[in-house]
């Protein structure tokens, strides 16, 4: 049997309790080295073999997991965040099914929640925005010109923009581009829930390329982008969840 786990934003504490039992019991674990903290490798019991993915083609990774399947072992390949998002774990899974390898996927906290939790943030303010748009901006993968950031970026919904820090100066023209003004609020969140090296930058779209370039931050970090940064208590609406003029089915309204 093979586990796809969702291994978190990088706080061991974070790995879910499910995720951690099979860690704990995994025979054999294929974990992605370029971003999933070895912290969480001292979960796993100590004649696991352990490999870095981040050494391996495709090929070889499907190899490791035929051969632990054949010898009656059980695998967890230990993806960063939750596997759903930039894990490419489609073409994974599809091989496993050709290969009639049995598998299943527990879900992980991904960074954009964990860099909300940094920012101490909720990004779905009532009156300002109810939409977040999960994106990164096309580099080695190109995204489909549908989903050009310019384009997504004209809702003017939050955004939350992955593996593309390296990219801050493109990202901020496509922004402006889109019609943000200079002074939309931006964050860059590196390393979101790390023990001992998180690191928050908040600036505006004229001021975070420079400040992000000053922290010497080039990559595992997500940015932000949206009003909901910078609104007051005066800018948004109060959710009608817990007022005493609507009605659910928990609740009457109240005069």
């Amino acid at each position: 049997m093979v586990h796809i786990v969702g291994a978190g934003p990088g706080d061991p504490e974070l790995l879910t309790l499910k995720g951690h039992r099979l860690l704990s019991a995994a025979d054999v674990v294929i974990y992605a080295g370029s971003l999933v903290n070895p912290d969480l490798l001292k979960f796993c019991k100590p004649e696991a073999q352990i490999y870095n993915s981040a050494q391996m083609m495709h090929e070889e990774i499907l190899h490791v997991i035929s051969l632990a399947e054949k010898a009656g072992k059980t695998t967890v390949r230990l993806h960063t965040g939750d596997p759903s998002i930039y894990g490419a774990i489609q073409e994974q899974m599809d091989a496993m099914q050709e290969r009639g390898i049995d598998f299943d996927v527990t879900p992980g906290v991904s960074s954009f929640l964990a860099a909300a939790a940094a920012l101490k943030q909720e990004y779905t303010l009532p009156g300002i925005t109810q939409t977040v748009i999960i994106t990164r901006r096309g580099g080695k993968t190109p995204v489909p010109d549908t989903e050009s950031l310019k384009k997504l970026a004209q809702h003017k919904t939050t955004l939350c923009i992955f593996l593309s820090v390296n990219l801050l100066a493109e990202v901020k023209q496509d922004l402006l581009s889109a019609g943000f003004k200079s002074s939309t609020p931006i964050a860059v969140v590196y390393k979101a829930s790390w023990p001992g090296e998180e690191k928050i930058i908040r600036g505006r779209l004229d001021t975070i390329v420079q400040q992000v370039r000053d922290a010497n931050i080039d990559r595992t970090a997500m940015i932000v982008v949206g009003h909901c940064l910078n609104a007051k208590r005066e800018h948004y609406e109060m959710s009608q969840l817990y007022s005493p003029k609507f009605s659910h089915i928990f609740r009457q309204a109240r005069d």
